[in-house]
């Protein structure tokens, strides 16, 4: 995952942290303003189902208010009184049916009852049949009376809200009660719908039996009453879609006794569609603020972008060795003096680049004409020695046969190092020829056996004589002549350096080994580089790497294995060696 993103471009990277911080931010906000919100709103609801419930109340005291006044009116009028005295039922019956119509415009009923709770007379609504003719609450209410009562009766599955009203006559003894008015209402559908109307919340009318008015639907009033059924207290509800906020208070009779319940919901739907539409709304807002931070981000980032964007590649350039590269200063910030410090630093690269190569010409003309004069002195001492012995010694003919053949040598070999290093810095090479490369080897350990001789070294060669290179006679000679040269050098007394060579995949692998010092380990690795030396008394460290370019220019390869104070071994590989037929094995010099 770290990799994944340490892929993506520094834009990318910006954009991707804009987007997760405003994602965050809009994430953390919403779910305080929702939660807040949410609990507001149930608040709220709580709140209003109680003023439902207060509402409800009041309405439902304000029709009890109205019966009892309408059963005080008609018990106190004298033709009621005179209707009632004569204790006949039909008289009865005609007056409270005639004054009840011109009094009353409730829909409720209106019983006449003798002290006893016997139905007299029966009027308005239709009630159940158990009450049109015996009433045991007017007993309960006889305790109260003069005082009227009311209260609910719950009565054959059905539930009434009642006022109970004596009717009294003066005699000798006093007042005689002569009937008893019961006026009331049916609680039904009709009547929780004009509650729900009046106070905007659901209304649920519960007995013991079950429910006797509900403003839900069937299926709603199922589902609220199996889940209130496993709830206690004000505990929200549900009908399986719709949450309801709910208050419960008893439905007392006139003595006092709970004949049920009701149960007050107030829907949280419309709150859920405002706590949805105001997510909706945060939805939105994050989407609108994603874009104006995208593009804000994108503007102001390209501004920092682009400037790093020119300065990654203006460093691309300058890994490539391009110090001519500059980039445009945009601004006094910190990215303007970031571009204006590389520009400065290329110049300054470039100028201490400048001052190295003329420095580094300069050294190479003196370290090359070091090694001129180095590659030169034998063959020039040589000529000199034989000269100064033929003008200064009257010798013999053969011994000045023997000089004059000596400096002819000499000078030719001068000629061929001049041309040889005319040739290599004119990058020319002249056409290879197949030669016995025991006997290449064999001239370059002439060229050396005096002063090998003279520090009591053994060259031990061991080539076979059939062995056949094509090669450059006098580059591969001067090859070896500069290994065995410097093994000589790098032995301080007597030793042996032996020469060997053997074929392997069509090439010859001709090996140097000495029995000196070693070589350090710490040129080990540079050791065919210009200008790398150790151990030697003459040499500027140029002989190796020539003839590792000349051994390179013949297609072959040169290294070197070497332990400390256990001697060195140089080996080289020359392509196209082939075995010559009928070539006898010349004796290894000492």
């Amino acid at each position: 995952m770290n990799l994944r993103f340490s892929r993506l471009s520094l834009l990318t990277k910006i954009m991707l942290s804009t987007s997760v911080a405003i994602t965050v931010l809009f994430a953390i906000a919403g779910q305080i303003v929702l939660r807040n919100v949410t609990k507001s709103m149930s608040d709220s609801l709580e709140a209003e189902v109680q003023g439902s419930f207060h509402a409800y109340a009041s309405l439902w005291e304000t029709r009890t208010e109205l019966l009892n006044s309408v059963s005080r009116l008609l018990a106190g009028m004298p033709d009621v009184r005179a209707a009632f005295s004569t204790g006949d039922q039909a008289t009865i019956r005609d007056s409270a049916s005639e004054l009840w119509s011109r009094i009353s415009t409730s829909a409720g009923l209106f019983l006449v009852t003798d002290p006893r709770g016997k139905v007299i007379a029966s009027l308005g609504g239709v009630p159940a049949p158990s009450l049109r003719k015996n009433l045991d609450l007017v007993q309960s209410a006889e305790a109260r009376f003069p005082q009227q009562s009311s209260g609910f009766f719950l009565e054959a599955g059905e539930l009434y809200h009642l006022s109970v009203t004596p009717v009294y006559v003066q005699s000798g003894a006093g007042q005689d009660l002569l009937n008893v008015l019961v006026a009331g209402e049916r609680v039904d559908a009709i009547v929780a719908e004009r509650l729900k109307e009046a106070t905007n919340s659901e209304f649920l009318f519960l007995a013991p039996s079950g429910v006797i008015a509900s403003t839900l639907n069937a299926r709603a009033t199922a589902a609220v009453m199996a889940d209130l059924a496993g709830k206690s207290g004000n505990h929200k509800v549900s009908d399986g879609v719709v949450e309801y906020a709910r208050f419960e208070t008893p439905l007392a009779d006139i003595t006092g006794r709970p004949v049920g319940k009701i149960c007050i919901l107030r829907s949280f739907e419309g709150a859920q569609l405002r706590i949805a539409s105001l997510y909706r709304n945060i939805l939105l807002l994050w989407l609108c603020a994603m874009t104006v931070g995208f593009a804000l981000t994108y503007l102001l980032a390209r501004r920092i972008v682009e400037p790093l964007e020119q300065l990654d590649r203006a460093a691309a350039e300058v890994a490539r060795q391009n110090y001519a590269i500059e980039v445009p200063v945009r601004g006094e910030d910190e990215l303007g003096r970031l571009a204006r410090t590389f520009n400065t630093m290329c110049a300054s690269i470039r100028q201490a680049r400048e001052d190295l190569i003329r420095q580094e010409r300069i050294s190479t003309i003196g370290r090359l004409s070091g090694s001129i004069v180095h590659d030169l002195r034998n063959p020039l001492a040589a000529i000199y020695g034989g000269a100064e012995m033929l003008v200064d010694a009257d010798l013999p003919p053969a011994h000045v046969k023997r000089l004059a053949a000596n400096i002819y040598r000499a000078s030719r070999r001068m000629q061929e190092l001049l041309q040889d290093l005319l040739n290599v810095s004119r990058g020319k090479h002249s056409q290879p020829e197949v030669c016995r490369l025991r006997e290449v080897a064999l001239a370059a350990c002439e060229e050396l056996a005096a002063a090998a001789e003279q520090q009591g070294v053994v060259l031990a060669l061991e080539i076979p004589g059939e062995m056949e290179v094509p090669l450059e006679r006098s580059r591969v000679e001067r090859v070896f002549a500069n290994l065995i040269g410097n093994a000589l050098e790098a032995m301080s007394g007597p030793g042996e350096v032996r020469i060997t060579a053997e074929t392997e995949d069509g090439a010859a692998v001709v090996h140097v080994e000495d029995t000196g010092p070693g070589i350090a380990p710490e040129i080990r690795a540079r050791l065919f580089e210009p200008f790398v030396s150790a151990g030697k008394r003459n040499g500027l460290g140029l002989g190796l790497a020539l003839s590792r370019q000349t051994v390179l220019d013949h297609g072959g390869d040169m290294w070197v294995d070497s332990a400390t104070g256990r001697g060195a071994r140089f080996s080289f590989r020359l392509p196209g060696a082939r075995v010559a037929q009928g070539v006898a094995v010349g004796e290894a010099r000492g």
